[in-house]
């Protein structure tokens, strides 16, 4: 490879270029050439200034990750390099674009000057990978922005615009256009400055502006945060590095800052979110697809059903500015999923995350219709109607009627068999799942179900398209429920056992509450819909899907029964005030009555542990069944589907990831465990082939690749 930093000498300035595809970032070739760029400047009289850029589309987007897995970063490290240009004695400025985080932003805050093109995005994010920022980050922030801004953007990990960069005095300028001559013009100033006796504008030499912070502060700013074993650990440790620069001297607290980096890049946390970071990256990687497989174009989309599922389903379309037309059955249903629509833009609006005529453009992308001859010119219709098979089957084969030849025919369903669906359009090929989580415009992930008979070219085109639209899309193989929701009943099949059992609602989401996970099974569900969930497991009991246990989810197709459908009825496993959930006698005397009818012996020494143990165990268990079957491609793809779409705690890594932490021997044991002790005659406590040939061999998920 050529050498990722190259020097050009022009009227007495150096520039310094880095060109290292994709993102420029700081790896050893690109840091060595760095230090020697900043020697040469040293020692060449004819050098007044030097303008430190990237090629590319982006300035440097951060550190190499793949090297915090090493036993210690090779030298040169970046904190020499940024020594070295803060020593030398002529003014650098930096030249910024696209976006400048973590190693770019710390390289940035090494120059004397920065000018960012607008549009250029700033920023932090380590805490997203368990770390601090490792090279000054913690140093430099806070002696140009504040206390205060710099723990916000840190500990957040969120980046910011070129604009707030500007006000916050990270940036020196921001250059509407011509970058390049923006960074000449202001180079010339600094030689003039020089000139006239004006020192350099070091970072590491200004002292920090304490004046505001009132007493305690840092003490009160960290109770702000998640608990550090919670998934804040890096965020707490930020707070420290930041209170180390208030109180000590740069190099000491530098020398601390790098301690703290050392310590978290070894951590559990962090291990585990490097994980997620590298699957995510992961899951777009389609074995069989060929890199330069032909897609098709998506310039027009339209959806099928306007309800919450399909209006959130369109406003991804209308955000990147694809026209869209959503198509109902009555105008009184059409009119609330527009008004849906434009309501959310308003309230975003309001909030100042839109503008008003950003929320006139979306909304001028956006057409209503009653008539499905509209959907013949799009290049992708996603049926977004009631999960019923009859019903979907229905509209599969008149979306093959009405659609033009080569549009993406999508199913939207979360359960059903996607192949009969396929085979109801008249053209299979043309077909695939797009399983998108509630609600669509927020959640990140798209379950992407590969038919017996997709073709290669619509898997490339939707998986290019999710990118377009900010999905991390995961594909899966055809079975009852896919990934996430094939593993999501065992879940909640044994949270209901363990009801019956003697477990309360409150216990069992407490459990895998304190575990991590966002929501509880029993919140979860009442949020959703009681009646959502016992309409799809009768349906799937009816099909024979989920085997012929009369006590399998017994509770949540008795609360269904009885009109207790959740959070929007005001009891479900919980009673509601409001929103808050409130513990029901109610719901125990419903399970204590199923408990009698189906032979549960009810009994009060149920441990968090075993609830975790199970409801997770179980999982992983399915887990592996699927990678068995073919249905996901890698295990780090079910831990994206997790962690991307049903809130299992990214600092833990995903069921998968978590699964090689407590080791598999250890799983295996706790299911034969609960075999012995529950009976199996319905097989939920047989452990997969996978996971005991793994277990035996001393094997990990992480590390394992079908044949």
């Amino acid at each position: 490879m050529q050498n990722p930093v190259t020097l050009s000498h022009k009227d007495r300035i150096l520039t310094v270029d880095i060109n290292y595809p994709p993102v420029n970032a700081l790896a050893l070739p690109v840091r060595v050439g760095l230090l020697a760029a900043m020697r040469a400047a040293q020692d060449d009289p004819e050098v007044d200034a030097v303008i430190l850029q990237a090629s590319g589309r982006t300035f440097v987007a951060g550190g190499d990750i793949t090297e915090f897995d090493q036993p210690a970063m090779i030298d040169p490290h970046c904190n020499d390099v940024y020594a070295a240009m803060e020593q030398l004695d002529r003014p650098i400025i930096a030249a910024l674009h696209g976006t400048v985080l973590g190693g770019g932003l710390e390289l940035a805050l090494s120059a004397h000057y920065r000018v960012a093109l607008a549009g250029t995005q700033l920023g932090l994010p380590e805490v997203k990978l368990g770390i601090v920022p490792g090279a000054g980050g913690t140093q430099r922030l806070p002696r140009v922005a504040g206390v205060s801004a710099a723990l916000d953007m840190m500990t957040s990990g969120a980046p910011i615009s070129a604009d707030r960069a500007l006000t916050l005095g990270i940036v020196d300028e921001v250059a509407a256009s011509h970058l390049r001559e923006a960074a000449l013009a202001m180079a010339q100033r600094a030689i003039q400055a020089c000139k006239a006796g004006q020192l350099l504008p070091v970072i590491s030499r200004r002292s920090i502006d304490v004046s505001g912070l009132a007493p305690g502060y840092f003490d009160d700013y960290r109770r702000r945060l998640p608990p550090a074993d919670k998934g804040g650990q890096a965020a707490h440790e930020v707070v420290r590095c930041v209170e180390a620069a208030v109180a000590l001297e740069f190099a000491q607290s530098l020398a601390l800052e790098r301690k703290v980096f050392e310590g978290l890049r070894l951590s559990k946390q962090s291990q585990a979110l490097r994980h997620v970071f590298f699957a995510e990256r992961e899951a777009a990687r389609i074995p069989g697809l060929k890199p330069d497989q032909r897609v098709r174009s998506i310039a027009r989309v339209g959806v099928l059903g306007a309800g919450t599922m399909g209006s959130g389903i369109a406003m991804n379309f209308a955000n990147v500015g694809i026209p869209t037309v959503l198509v109902e059955t009555s105008q009184a249903a059409l009119d609330r999923g527009l008004g849906f629509i434009r309501g959310h833009y308003e309230t975003s609006a309001a909030k100042g995350r839109l503008t008003s005529a950003q929320v006139a453009q979306r909304m001028s992308l956006l057409t209503g219709s009653l008539d499905d001859q509209r959907l013949h010119d799009c290049d992708l219709i996603i049926e977004a109607v009631f999960e019923n098979l009859d019903l979907k089957k229905q509209v599969c084969a008149r979306l093959g009627q009405v659609c033009k030849p080569g549009a993406i025919i999508a199913t939207n369903t979360s359960t059903l068999d996607v192949d009969v669906l396929a085979q109801a359009t008249g053209r299979a090929q043309d077909v695939v799942g797009l399983h998108f989580f509630s609600p669509a415009h927020v959640m990140r992930l798209l379950e992407v179900v590969r038919g017996a008979q997709t073709s290669p070219e619509v898997l490339a085109t939707v998986m290019r398209m999710a990118r377009q639209i900010g999905k991390v899309a995961v594909v899966s193989g055809v079975c009852y429920g896919f990934i996430g929701n094939r593993m999501a009943e065992v879940y909640m099949r044994e949270a209901e056992f363990l009801m019956m059992e003697g477990a309360s609602p409150a216990q069992i989401d407490g459990a895998v509450e304190a575990y991590g996970m966002a929501m509880g099974p029993c919140r979860m569900l009442d949020m959703a819909g009681v009646d959502v969930g016992a309409r799809t497991v009768i349906e799937a009991t009816r099909e024979g899907k989920l085997g012929q246990d009369p006590r399998y989810r017994a509770v949540v197709r008795k609360l269904f029964e009885l009109g207790r459908f959740g959070q929007k009825a005001g009891v479900g496993y919980y009673r509601y005030e409001g929103r808050k959930p409130v513990a029901d006698p109610e719901t125990a005397r419903i399970v204590s009555a199923l408990a009698t009818q189906h032979g549960f012996a009810q009994r009060n020494d149920i441990t968090d542990e075993e609830i975790v143990e199970r409801l997770l165990y179980s999982m992983i268990n399915e887990g592996c069944k699927i990678l068995d079957e073919g249905i996901a491609f890698r295990a780090s793809d079910i831990d994206i589907i997790w962690t991307a779409g049903y809130s299992f705690p990214a600092y833990r890594g995903g069921p998968m990831f978590m699964a090689d932490q407590v080791g598999l021997k250890a799983i295996t044991a706790r299911l034969d465990h609960y075999a012995k002790v529950h009976g199996d005659k319905f097989g939920y406590w047989a452990t997969s082939d996978l996971l005991k040939g793994l277990a035996e061999q001393g094997g990990r998920l992480s590390a394992w690749a079908p044949h």
